[in-house]
């Protein structure tokens, strides 16, 4: 089969997305069953691909050329894979919009940018080269800021403001940090990465870029301290596109980390213990953050950071533990697909609460989903599988992170290094796995269990096309979990070689006594948060008796109000004007020091100004020193520059067309 092939999964949803628009101006219900067919048709290409790749069929393309650069693809097992999962979240999340956003404008424009979002998503995955993988991720990027934003309320579009922000800054840093890095390796492809840095004799000099690297990737991520655009952008975005900016788009920032981990600074335990340090900050903030949240889009964006951050941990170990990190290695990448597919369950489950009662505050929403028995277990599916319970997909991938932490403190134990940081990471990991729980717990009981404060009226809630979006996903959550080896293992051993990793030595006893002890722990911290702090402080108790849930965390304690928009709304225009001011008087500063010293000019007369008396100078001297001031200023200089740039470019333009 020809490698082109690797052009129909990121063109065709590009392609269907123009389609779906033309048609949408002409017929809105063509125009989603053109969608439809569209989500469809690239989940079906990306089960094909990774069924030939499977069979041990590798693909790649490359197209000198294009954007200056040329692009790059290539598949494997890890990218057709997440191909796949990032096909079928499309797929059921289109499907699911349909009746989500029936009562919604601007429902073209929507169906435009998913479609060119999930095109760019696509190349993300397939990118072979950091060039290629740059220039898709600036593409998803911009295309998904229009996702965010589809309401245009006030709060929308201040969330897509910080959105965007935090895209274009972490692009940019990420763009130096390429010169950087292909400046030192003479490389940016994937392929050439390890190969460039084994011959550096000092690899010191590779921080500073993959520090630039990571800070654009780990923007995408949601790491902490980039993380500030999770809680704003998931409570505003429609539950559709809120599905796919936790499950799928953050896991573009992992693909960034993941290259830089695996490729150019593997087993380096230097790079691995800067990664888990940001994973373990980012998974506690984001669990408290859940616990403290009434607002249940914001719970489960809260809740994305923090598995963000477990991902993190898996990530970090991996370059620690160096040729023995199977175990970190397959707890990365089953986490990864375990997340998205939980949270496209959830994220749906709220869609369905909100597009029936128009609210998301638990005290609204409470008892809400009572009766509803469909809705019920697709939701305890998700919150049972990022809980990490037996028996569900969650708990596979966090007994294999959190063997990872142990394995390596029991080998600093047998060379006689300390091991409390670790054992300190080890009961971090225990405790934000129980507050995961615990916030899980919370939803689920205000949701479905706490009687309502006033009777819910009984009609349909969702169509079946909707139910059967959410229905799929949720049920592959217990299966893979009841299945760990065929279904679990298998997707691991895909993955494995795109982290440069190997199966572990041994075969894992999935609910071994010691495995299953992990779980019990953390479910253990759950109840305790959830009985002793959520259901006491984090409740009052009202003059009717009942309780309500009380959001007691600090208003001002919130970093992007806190330090990043003071410092780019305020501190940074202040020292730009500053910088600017002092240097255009500089300029003139230093002519008149020329003219008062080497060059002995004459003084100019003082500047005419509202003092001057109406004799003292007539119209044309003072036309004529105006005219002397402005010629001598640094803005004339600059107009000058310009003027003349924008003509040699002109001419060289010229020259070229006329060739």
């Amino acid at each position: 089969m020809n490698d082109y092939i690797l052009l129909l999964p990121v063109f065709l949803p590009m392609a269907g997305a123009l389609a779906a628009y033309a048609a949408g101006r002409k017929n809105k219900t063509a125009r989603d069953y053109l969608a439809d067919a569209v989500g469809g048709a690239e989940f079906v290409l990306c089960a094909v691909l990774l069924a030939l790749v499977g069979n041990g069929r590798v693909f790649s393309l490359s197209l000198p050329g294009i954007c200056g650069r040329g692009l790059s693809f290539k598949l494997d097992g890890f990218r057709a894979l997440y191909a796949l999962i990032a096909a079928l979240m499309w797929l059921m999340t289109t499907v699911f919009s349909r009746e989500y956003l029936a009562h919604y404008r601007n429902r073209n424009r929507y169906y435009l940018f998913t479609l060119l979002t999930c095109g760019a998503t696509a190349g993300v995955f397939l990118s072979n080269d950091f060039f290629t993988t740059f220039i898709f991720f600036e593409i998803m990027s911009f295309t998904s800021y229009v996702m965010v934003v589809q309401d245009e309320k006030p709060a929308a579009m201040r969330a897509g403001t910080t959105y965007l922000a935090v895209a274009v800054i972490g692009g940019m840093v990420m763009l130096m940090g390429l010169f950087l890095m292909e400046y030192r390796l003479g490389t940016l492809a994937f392929d050439r990465l390890h190969s460039a840095v084994e011959a550096l004799e000092d690899r010191s000099c590779l921080y500073l870029p993959g520090a630039l690297i990571l800070f654009g990737f780990g923007a995408k991520a949601g790491m902490f301290p980039l993380h500030i655009w999770l809680p704003k952008a998931h409570p505003v975005a429609p539950a559709p596109a809120s599905a796919l900016l936790s499950g799928i788009l953050t896991k573009a920032g992992i693909f960034g980390v993941l290259v830089l981990t695996a490729r150019v600074f593997l087993r380096d335990a230097l790079w691995g213990r800067v990664i888990l340090a940001l994973g373990v900050v980012t998974m506690v903030l984001g669990a408290v953050l859940a616990v403290f949240s009434i607002d249940l889009k914001r719970t489960l964006a809260c809740s994305s950071m923090s598995q963000i951050g477990f991902i993190l941990v898996g990530v970090g170990m991996q370059g620690l533990l160096g040729e023995e990190n199977a175990l970190a290695v397959w707890g990365t990448g089953l986490h990864m697909v375990n997340h998205s597919l939980i949270k496209l369950v959830l994220f749906m489950c709220a869609g369905v609460v909100y597009m029936n009662t128009h609210a998301l505050d638990l005290n609204k929403i409470r008892g809400w989903g009572r009766n509803k028995p469909l809705l019920n277990v697709c939701f305890l599916m998700g919150a049972l599988g990022i809980a990490g319970v037996p028996l569900w997909n969650g708990y596979v991938s966090k007994t294999l992170l959190h063997e990872s932490i142990v394995e390596y403190s029991e080998l600093l134990a047998r060379t006689g290094s300390p091991v409390g940081l670790y054992r300190a990471v080890e009961w971090l990991f225990l405790l934000s796995g129980g507050l995961t729980a615990a916030y899980m717990t919370k939803l689920y009981v205000a949701i479905f269990v706490e009687k309502p404060p006033k009777p819910v009226e009984k009609k349909p809630y969702m169509n079946w096309q909707s139910a059967l979006a959410i229905t799929i996903p949720a049920l592959a959550l217990p299966v893979m979990g009841l299945f760990p080896t065929p279904v679990m293992g298998g997707a691991a051993r895909l993955m494995q070689g795109f982290m440069n990793g190997e199966s572990p030595a041994h075969a894992v006893a999935w609910f071994s006594l010691a495995n299953l002890k992990g779980a019990l722990i953390s479910l253990g911290i759950g109840a305790a948060v959830y009985f002793l702090v959520i259901r006491t402080v984090l409740m009052r108790r009202e003059a009717d008796g009942g309780k309500v849930y009380v959001d007691r965390w600090p208003a001002w304690l919130d970093l992007e109000n806190l330090l990043y928009r003071p410092f780019i709304e305020k501190l940074l225009p202040f020292l730009g004007a500053l910088v600017c001011r002092v240097l255009d008087n500089l300029t003139d500063w230093s002519v008149a020091l020329l003219n008062h010293t080497l060059l002995r000019r004459k003084p100019i007369p003082p500047r005419v100004d509202a003092d001057f008396e109406p004799g003292d100078y007539t119209p044309a001297v003072r036309r004529s020193y105006t005219l002397q001031r402005i010629a001598g200023s640094v803005s004339y200089s600059l107009l000058l520059f310009g003027l003349g740039f924008c003509a040699a470019m002109g001419f060289l333009i010229l020259i070229l067309l006329t060739k």
